[in-house]
């Protein structure tokens, strides 16, 4: 097994990069899931938080997200994504199935069929966690860009309703944070403010669970500061690596120790959740000082 590989609970699609894709409508929508208005908008997550909790949460935990989330190769160590990680911090009751893959926006992965083949195999107790963002901003890319208009309807029609549609549990995750920062202040800047905002509505409107990615990471970022978050981006020397030997200064993706943290910084908001999948966080991550970022939609905080 290779340095940067997950664990054996983990079930990941490997590589680096976007790959091509026929581009069709962008407000085309999966069949089926933009009609799921009937169920409730809480859909499985009607039962009180505490009783949730109480249960035990077996099953599978799929992410559909970009490059800061996908598992890389041993031929691009030390990048690593927060989505090969996440396994770490749960018990062996949950199975991490990471579809993130690099350079793809919330219509794109939708529009190449990645989400149908996620609700293809995704049952009753199984979570989707859903994190664009990155690339639904590059204005100048036709086949990434995603207003954040329509971003927020992909996220409510396609990956909220669809899924709750399967009898799994949807969870909205605000996009992680890029090492962008006030030169004057040193605290580091909001990424993607339009995205984020989006994601926190959507989440509100439809009672689905967030995980606040953006404002850990930020708080995060904040306390370590602005040189050292060079250890947790790919920020290499060259000679240092052999996958990158000239070096590399990279805002966006993370080397290994920062996919490991904001995996942390994700499995501490799911462990302040109320879900049934809170309780399978291994013990005493939640109890780990800072800002979890969690909160179910909707709830008090």
């Amino acid at each position: 097994m290779s340095r940067n590989s997950s664990s054996r609970r983990s079930s990941d699609s490997s590589g680096s990069g976007s790959g091509s894709g026929q581009v069709g409508s962008r407000r085309r929508f999966l069949v089926g899931s933009a009609g799921v208005v009937g169920g409730g908008a809480l859909g499985v997550l009607g039962l009180p938080g505490a009783a949730q909790a109480a249960a035990a949460a077996t099953g599978t935990l799929y992410i559909a997200s970009d490059s800061t989330a996908q598992t890389y190769s041993s031929g691009y160590y030390p990048q690593a994504g927060w989505g090969q990680k996440l396994s770490t911090y749960f018990t062996s009751n949950i199975t991490v199935a990471n579809r993130a893959i690099g350079g793809r926006s919330s219509r794109s992965f939708i529009e190449q069929g990645r989400l149908a083949a996620i609700h293809q195999v995704i049952k009753a107790g199984d979570y989707l966690f859903v994190q664009f963002g990155h690339n639904d901003a590059t204005v100048g890319n036709a086949e990434r860009y995603t207003s954040p208009a329509d971003y927020k309807e992909y996220l409510r029609n396609d990956y909220i309703r669809g899924t709750r549609a399967r009898g799994a549990t949807p969870v909205v995750v605000t996009p992680v944070s890029r090492r962008s920062y006030n030169a004057t202040t040193g605290k580091f800047n909001v990424s993607f403010p339009a995205y984020v905002d989006a994601a926190k509505a959507v989440a509100q409107e439809e009672g689905a669970p967030l995980v606040d990615l953006s404002a850990a990471s930020r708080a995060y970022l904040d306390g370590i500061g602005v040189e050292a978050s060079k250890g947790i981006f790919l920020w290499l020397n060259a000679g240092q690596y052999p996958n990158f030997p000239n070096g590399v200064q990279d805002n966006t993706h993370f080397q290994e120790r920062g996919a490991v943290e904001m995996a942390r910084l994700v499995a501490r908001a799911v462990a302040g959740l109320g879900l049934p999948l809170s309780g399978e966080v291994l013990p005493g991550l939640a109890r780990q000082g800072g800002y979890a970022g969690g909160r179910l939609a909707g709830s008090a905080g």
